[in-house]
C-alpha cells in the first residue's frame, strides 16, 4: 500500500496510525511526502524512535527510517509481548509513541511491558495524564487493558521523563459514546524546580473559573525536582480532557484559566468526547468492528486518521451534524 503522507493534516499522525495498523493488519505500507508541508519536513528523532520501536513490536522491516527522510516503507513481521524499553533521546513525547503502539500491542499473543524516556508533558501532543486518565479511561469501556505508570515527568526542552506502561492482549467491543455523563472535574497541576506556588496558582485559577460555572473540582497539586524544568495542568471528566503547558512569560493564572476554558467548552457542548479524543478512538473503532461517538468539532486530525484507517480496514465512517456544534462520527463494516 502507498500513502502520501502530505494528505490532510499532514503531519505525524499519518505515521503514527499508518504503521501501527499496517503491523495489526499484516499490510507493508510505503508511505512518501512525510510531514512535506511542515517547518521542518520529514522525520524527526520522535518518528524515527516510534516507527523502530513499532518495528521492535512486531519484528518488522523498515527501509528509509532515518531522521529528515520523507519516504519511508514498513513491512510488517509477527507481533510478540516483551519488555522494551525506548529512548527517544530528546524531549520527543512521550504520548506520541504510545498512540502508535498501544494498538499494536493489544494484538499481542503475550503482555507488552514498556519503559519510554523523553517528554510527559510538551507541545502538540496531549499529555501524559491526558493519555492516563482520559484515552486509557475511554478505552477501557471497549475492553482495552493497559495501565500507564508516571515515573517522572519530563519538560521541553530537555526532556528525561520516564513512562512504564503495560499492554494485555485485549479484543474490543462495540461501543457509542453518545454523552458524558461526570459529576467533578479532576486534574493534576504541577512543576518541577519551580516556586511550589506555580502549581498552586495554576490549580486556584482553574478551580476559581470552574466553580464559576458550577462545577465541583478535585485538583491534586503535584511539586518536584525532576531532572527538567517545567509546569502544566490537565483536567478530565469522563471522556473529556484538557491542558496547558507553563512557558515564560505566560503567568500561572493563565495556565489554569485556558485549561478551564477549554473543558468548559467540551463540557457545555454536551457532546460525547472532547475534539482530541474524537481523533485518537477512530482506529479502536474500527478494529472493535464499530461504533459511534459525538463531539463538538471535526478536525483536521479526525478527518486524517479516518482516511488513514479507511485505508486498511474493512470499515467506513460517516459523520453527521445533529445540531450547531454536534456530530456524530460512526464507523460501520464494509462487509
Amino acid at each position: 500500500m502507498k500513502l502520501d503522507g502530505s494528505y490532510g493534516e499532514g503531519g505525524g499522525q499519518i505515521l503514527r496510525t499508518a504503521v501501527a495498523l499496517s503491523a495489526v493488519t499484516g499490510e507493508p505500507v510505503e508511505i512518501n511526502n512525510i510531514r512535506k508541508n511542515r517547518p521542518k519536513p520529514g522525520l524527526s528523532a520522535q518518528h524515527v524512535k516510534g516507527v523502530e520501536s513499532a518495528a521492535s513490536l512486531c519484528d518488522g522491516e523498515v527501509r528509509g527510517c532515518s531522521l529528515h527522510s520523507m519516504d519511508m516503507t514498513f513491512i510488517p513481521g509477527k507481533i510478540k509481548g516483551g519488555t522494551y524499553n525506548i529512548d527517544i533521546g530528546t524531549a520527543g513525547s512521550i504520548t506520541l509513541i504510545l498512540q502508535c503502539l498501544m494498538p499494536i500491542a493489544m494484538h499481542s499473543p503475550d503482555t507488552v511491558r514498556l519503559k519510554i524516556s523523553g517528554g510527559t508533558d510538551v507541545s502538540w501532543s496531549p499529555t501524559i495524564d491526558y493519555i492516563r486518565f482520559v484515552t486509557l479511561f475511554a478505552l477501557s469501556r471497549i475492553g482495552y487493558d493497559g495501565s500507564i505508570n508516571l515515573v517522572r515527568r519530563g519538560y521541553y526542552p530537555r526532556g528525561e521523563g520516564c513512562v512504564e506502561a503495560v499492554f494485555a492482549p485485549a479484543k474490543l467491543k462495540r461501543m457509542e459514546f453518545e454523552t458524558n455523563t461526570c459529576s467533578v472535574i479532576q486534574g493534576i497541576s504541577h512543576s518541577s524546580r519551580l516556586p511550589a506556588h506555580v502549581a498552586q496558582r495554576q490549580a486556584d485559577s482553574a478551580r476559581k473559573l470552574l466553580q464559576q460555572e458550577g462545577f465541583d473540582t478535585s485538583i491534586t497539586i503535584e511539586t518536584k525536582d525532576e531532572p527538567s524544568t517545567g509546569s502544566g495542568l490537565t483536567l478530565w471528566c469522563g471522556y473529556m480532557g484538557a491542558s496547558a503547558l507553563g512557558k515564560p512569560g505566560f503567568s500561572a493564572e493563565k495556565v489554569g484559566n485556558l485549561a478551564a476554558d477549554v473543558i468548559l467548552s467540551e463540557l457545555k457542548s454536551q457532546a460525547g468526547v472532547d475534539e482530541y479524543l474524537a481523533d485518537q478512538l477512530i482506529p479502536y473503532l474500527a478494529l472493535a468492528g464499530g461504533g459511534y461517538f459525538t463531539t463538538r468539532i471535526i478536525s483536521l486530525h479526525t478527518r486524517t486518521n479516518i482516511w488513514v484507517t479507511e485505508q486498511f480496514l474493512d470499515v467506513k465512517f460517516n459523520i453527521q451534524e445533529l445540531k450547531t456544534g454536534l456530530f456524530r462520527v460512526s464507523a460501520l463494516r464494509k462487509s
